[in-house]
């Protein structure tokens, strides 16, 4: 990537050491690049910045206390023009979905690359979000379930909750993995039911493998 004529300042958090000290590397051996800072949990991330700004933010999710989300939720609260830049594990469609509507500019699984890490942080810069190859296949391909067999009635949620119903989840980690209450889980599970015709969880997690939608 061009090198600007002032280093881009790069912050880092995640409760992986190695994670943020193999980042802080990479960066820094990157023309026009700088890492000013790094983070192990959401409050510590936000003490950072307010002390030390930061023109984007890699951000991992599965963190104890805050979690990702939520700190990306406060980082463009607090600082609407911070870029921020999921790293992380978790490439489920829903989660990918939430947190792209709610302000990421990027979603990178870590398994990616460097020449790829570098390229979302120019396509951030420049004001067009990232997907990493995964995460775009798997969007894809919940979306083209969709309109396919006798789930074709469902909507995207009504998918996602069956979905993640069909991998044995309860009512509550259903909300918490999809950022909506029990009771909206409920409803939904509710309406799947009678839009297919069925009357127990295990047909439904039936028609849910039968589709493809769970392994």
């Amino acid at each position: 990537m061009d090198k600007p004529a002032t280093p881009l300042r790069i912050a880092l958090c995640d409760d992986h050491r190695i994670i943020t000290e193999g980042l802080q590397r990479l960066l820094n051996d990157a023309p026009g690049l700088a890492c000013t800072g790094m983070a192990s949990s959401g409050p510590e991330l936000l003490k950072l910045l307010a002390h030390t700004p930061a023109d984007l933010v890699f951000l991992d999710l599965n963190m104890p206390g805050m979690d990702g989300a939520e700190t990306m939720r406060q980082i463009k609260q607090r600082w609407p023009s911070t870029k921020v830049l999921i790293l992380t594990m978790e490439d489920g469609p829903a989660t990918v979905k939430h947190l792209m509507e709610h302000g990421a500019d990027g979603y990178l699984l870590k398994t990616c690359g460097r020449e790829e890490l570098l390229l979302a942080v120019q396509e951030a810069c420049n004001g067009r979000k990232h997907f990493s190859p995964g995460v775009a296949e798997a969007m894809l391909s919940k979306r083209t379930l969709s309109g396919t067999g006798p789930l074709g009635m469902l909507s995207e949620r009504e998918l996602e909750v069956l979905g993640a119903l069909a991998e044995g989840l309860s009512n509550k980690e259903v909300g918490d993995k999809l950022f909506i209450s029990p009771r909206t889980v409920d409803t939904h599970r509710t309406n799947i039911m009678k839009k297919l015709g069925v009357h127990n969880l295990a047909s439904l997690v039936r028609m849910a493998i039968s589709a493809g939608l769970v392994r």
